[in-house]
């Protein structure tokens, strides 16, 4: 039996010694063999029998049994039988040679370098030597081996004691322990296994007697041998690990922690041969570590903080099931690293598992009253962000209602939810998300006082209760200065970004406490939202909207599938001239039994709902239909299309648009896509991709609203624009607003330096439509020219105006204008296809201009 040690931390000085004193010993050995081979003759009979001995130590060396014992591989081989045959059946002098080839083709195999590759062939060489001497001084082997038991058994112990009194210096030096204990140590593993392979030897010896030829089937007798007895060890040891594992996971089964620990650190190390076992227990108020050895435990407190040796120590977490909480840890350690075998492996996965589940046993009924006060906290508080919830504001808010009652001031709500909290999510991940929640939640909680609640009601939703304040009015004042803490960006990894909210603000009911206290809160925060403003105070009037829109949402997939929704069209016209430019498609819903349903009731619950995709490609569809329709008249107005933002997110956005436009048979620059500024637009890498795409079809894209959106001027350098439309809150309020006045005044001179164009939009009175054209503008569309008109009746204009159709009379002689060369028409693409006329988008629109 041969001995290998894993793999040293560092080999000292004396372990070199001593592996030299060995390597210069097998030297004067081989020498004297090589001398031997001189005084020798060599015929092919003898060259027959020294390569296949050869061969067959070489196979004995490469197959071998593993036994892995604390931080030792044992190496269980048959080299030692082999060598046996080899000095009998050969001169000694060759069977010394024979042996050291093999020894050295062997280790080769195994891939051993330096000190441990001599170490193996040296030692090999001088037992081979001293057993052949054994057997010439015992009187060598008759002809029949079976008759010459004493020399030969002499022979192999004096090789076995020679292998070990050899190895065993070395191994004790490498591994730290003491000679006697290496020796003493498996005295029956070692002894049992020689005496077996002795036997293989004898019989090996006696067939050969009998038939020299069958020298050459030895090499797979033994072999076989090998295979067999290396399956039968790992069966026993299998076995074997089962029923430790066993009895361990038995013994584990106590609710006493301190037993727990003590049992499973004594059987660990018992059933993993480990020379120490660790166990570091992380549950909250049960912190503590247990060390020790099969035989005694060495400490048992608080956990160090010393550091783990990743190579010598195999680390498994504690994980409880099936929550998957992390208990702790289990640590097997040894002197030098070991790898353990894949048995071993799955058997310390399932003594980790009984141990994580006897240690959670054993730890509940001391946690039972921890855990009673953490659930009373849990119940009533956010767990991320540590506000109190839901179920807190509502036990308080019940309470200020009852002293309401009692005459002790005036009880409000403000419910506010973040903008575009999804957009975080979505593009930096849930954990940028909560790091922005939480600081939204510490900046609330701050600038509240002590006097409001601020509690989390769920997702990017919060709300802050008002006890006892003096007036009604009192409760916006203090909401907009809360909302005022939102302004300075949020830090998440050193991105700093901008977070904003709607809010709505109740006053308490009359009657209905909490639940119709939150009710109205959460329509205000909706209502603040829809028109843009950041907080809202409840009103009487969007009350029955919201419950609309609630029954509108139920029936949108019916609608969607039966193709209820239908187009109008709104045209675009040129200022100036009056002429027709383009057309704007515009969604309209004629319900069976509701009749028209109102677009603002409809669009918002489409984007947040799954019928996205299948709602614009309908609207796409009839929109191009229509396009195609008037281009067969002689008009080749292009037909402006609104995207919602969240189409942008979806990569087969340009996929659907290049099949509607091949169904009709028409160039991209038939198509004008609208999209309203968002947060997504502004931001989101996939949305450059996807815009990219539409402008290689030769669609036209605008941004519409223009002003009103996430941040206008931070989209125009990522989004490739060739339009911009002005919203119609601007137009309506520039005659009478300075403001509004100078934001259309800007919005037309930025596009004229960036070569778009400006189209305004609710155009209603030509004192409107003069003063546009004094600004600079050049296109517009709204209720002077044109409502909003089913195909039929664009058609009928078309063919009415044969090829140009004017809505309006011209501001000025044409003769008297000298024309500059029309913006629409400039968009790029491989679908581009002579001039074209307006720019579109994804979600349709519902304008009403």
């Amino acid at each position: 039996m041969a001995a290998q040690t894993a793999p040293s931390q560092q080999t000292d000085r004396q372990l070199r010694l001593l592996v030299g004193l060995v390597a210069f010993v097998a030297l004067g050995v081989l020498v004297a063999a090589l001398v031997g081979v001189a005084y020798t003759e060599f015929g092919s009979g003898l060259a027959v029998r020294v390569g296949a001995l050869a061969l067959i130590i070489a196979i004995a060396g490469v197959t071998y049994v593993r036994v892995r014992i604390r931080s030792t591989n044992h190496d269980i081989s048959w080299t030692d039988s082999a060598m046996l045959v080899a000095v009998v059946m050969l001169p000694l002098p060759w069977a010394v040679l024979a042996t050291a080839v093999a020894v050295t083709i062997a280790k080769s195999i195994h891939k051993l370098r330096g000190i441990k590759f001599v170490f193996g062939v040296a030692k090999e060489s001088i037992t081979c030597g001293i057993a052949g001497l054994i057997l010439t001084a015992a009187g060598g082997v008759t002809d029949k081996p079976l008759d010459s038991l004493g020399p030969l058994a002499l022979a192999y112990a004096g090789l076995v004691l020679a292998d070990d009194l050899i190895a065993i210096p070395v191994l004790a030096l490498a591994t730290g322990t003491s000679v006697k204990d290496r020796f003493l140590s498996n005295l029956d593993l070692t002894w049992g296994s020689a005496f077996v392979r002795f036997a293989v030897a004898v019989l090996a010896l006696a067939v050969l007697a009998e038939e020299p030829g069958l020298l050459v089937a030895i090499p797979l007798i033994v072999l076989s041998l090998q295979l067999t007895y290396r399956g039968k060890l790992r069966a026993r040891a299998e076995r074997l690990a089962w029923q430790q594992l066993a009895e361990a996971t038995d013994a584990m089964n106590v609710v006493q922690m301190e037993t727990v620990l003590h049992t499973a650190v004594r059987n660990g190390a018992r059933l993993f041969s480990a020379e120490t076992v660790e166990i570091d227990v992380s549950l909250d108020g049960a912190q503590q570590l247990v060390r020790g050895t099969h035989q005694e435990i060495t400490y048992h407190g608080a956990p160090d903080e010393a550091a783990v040796d990743a190579r010598t120590t195999a680390v498994v977490p504690l994980i409880g099931e099936p929550d998957g909480e992390r208990v702790g840890e289990l640590r097997l350690c040894f002197h030098v690293p070991v790898a353990l075998s894949e048995r071993e492996q799955f058997t310390l996965r399932a003594f980790a598992g009984a141990l994580c589940t006897a240690i959670r046993n054993a730890t509940s009924y001391a946690q039972l009253e921890q855990l009673a006060g953490q659930h009373q906290h849990d119940a009533t508080h956010d767990l991320l962000t540590g506000l109190p919830n839901r179920r807190r504001l509502q036990l308080e808010a019940e309470d200020a209602l009852d002293r309401r009652q009692r005459g002790r001031g005036v009880t409000a709500l403000l419910v506010l939810d973040l903008n575009h909290f999804k957009d975080v999510n979505d593009a930096l991940g849930h954990t940028a998300g909560d790091q922005v929640l939480i600081t939204v939640a510490r900046r609330l909680e701050a600038a509240a006082g002590p006097e409001a609640l601020v509690t989390r009601l769920g997702g990017d939703e919060f709300a802050v209760l008002y006890r006892g304040l003096p007036a009604p009015a009192l409760a916006l004042h203090r909401a907009e200065n809360l909302l005022s803490v939102l302004h300075e960006p949020v830090d998440v990894d050193g991105m700093p970004l901008v977070v904003s909210a709607g809010a709505g603000v109740s006053v308490a009911p009359s009657r209905g406490g909490f639940v119709e206290l939150l009710r109205r809160a959460d329509i205000a925060m909706y209502q603040a939202k829809r028109t843009g403003r950041a907080v809202a105070v409840y009103a009487r009037e969007d009350d029955t909207a919201d419950r609309g829109r609630l029954v509108v949402g139920g029936m949108l997939p019916r609608a969607v599938a039966e193709k209820e929704f239908t187009l109008q069209f709104q045209p675009i016209v040129d200022l100036a001239g009056g002429e027709v430019i383009g057309a704007e498609a515009l969604a309209r819903w004629q319900h069976p039994d509701k009749g028209m349903v109102d677009p603002r009731s409809f669009l918002e619950p489409i984007e947040r709902s799954g019928l996205l995709t299948a709602f614009t490609d309908a609207v796409l569809d009839q929109a191009l239909a229509g396009a195609a329709r008037w281009r067969e008249l002689g008009c080749r107005w292009p037909v402006a299309v609104n995207i919602s933002p969240r189409s942008l997110l979806d990569r087969r956005l340009p996929a659907l648009v290049t099949r509607r436009l091949d169904d009709h048979g028409l160039p991209g620059d038939a198509l004008v896509l609208e999209l309203t500024e968002s947060h997504t637009v502004s931001q989101l890498d996939i949305v450059d991709k996807v815009l990219a795409e539409l402008m290689e079809l030769g669609c036209a894209i605008a941004l519409d609203d223009f002003g009103t959106g996430y941040s206008s001027l931070s989209v125009l350098p990522r989004v490739p624009a060739t339009e911009l439309k002005i919203d119609r809150s601007f137009v309506m309020q520039m005659e009478n607003t300075p403001s509004s006045a100078a934001v259309v005044r800007s919005t037309v001179e930025l596009g004229r330096h960036l070569d778009l164009l400006v189209v305004a939009e609710g155009v209603e009175r030509d004192s409107q439509r003069r003063l546009l054209w004094d600004l600079g503008c050049t296109a517009g569309q709204g209720h002077l020219f044109a409502k909003p008109m089913p195909l039929a009746e664009i058609l009928d204009l078309v063919r009415a105006g044969d090829g140009t159709v004017r809505l309006a009379e011209p501001l000025h002689d044409p003769k008297a204008v000298v024309r500059l060369p029309a913006k629409r028409g400039s968009g790029r693409g491989a679908r581009q296809s002579g001039p074209t006329g307006a720019a579109g988008g994804g979600r349709v629109s519902d304008s009403t201009a």
